[in-house]
Order: structure tokens, then sequence, then C-alpha cells
């Protein structure tokens, strides 16, 4: 699915979950439904319902983080041994 989605222009999606991973690889994305779980995407700009107004300008999305996470780990860790 990452190739998928690191090869495609946009999502079109019923599925909740592929609404988010869409964000993570910077994907537009529709919904097929009249609502969804992971409204912070709608609102950022990355996501919007098929019934919805246009989409709107795309910004990053704080409490999804910088994606970055495994690497502040990795130096964590190293600075400890």
């Amino acid at each position: 699915m990452t190739a998928l989605l690191s090869n495609c222009r946009n999502v079109l999606t019923d599925s909740g979950g592929l609404q988010k991973e869409a964000y993570f690889h910077r994907k537009p994305c529709v919904t097929l439904r009249d609502a969804t779980e992971w409204v912070e995407t709608v609102e950022a700009g990355w996501n919007r319902l098929w019934n919805g107004p246009d989409y709107r300008e795309r910004k990053l999305i704080d409490a999804y983080g910088d994606g970055h996470a495994a690497d502040k780990m990795v130096d964590i860790l190293a600075a400890q041994l």
C-alpha cells in the first residue's frame, strides 16, 4: 500500500485509515462518505468529504508530528550507550 500511495496523485477512499495514510504521504484525499473520524485532515486541507466544499489550502497537522520520531528515538538511545 505504501508503494501505491507514494506513486499516486490523489486518493479516493471510504477507509478511515487510508485517509490518514494519504496525509502522511502528502496526497490529496477525497473521502467517499458524509463524515470522517479524521476531521483534522479536512481542516488542514488534505482531505475532503465527497459532498463537501472545495479543497482548502493544505497545511501541516502538528498533532501528527514531523515524521522523524524514529530518528529522534535512535539519537536518544545512542546517547545512553
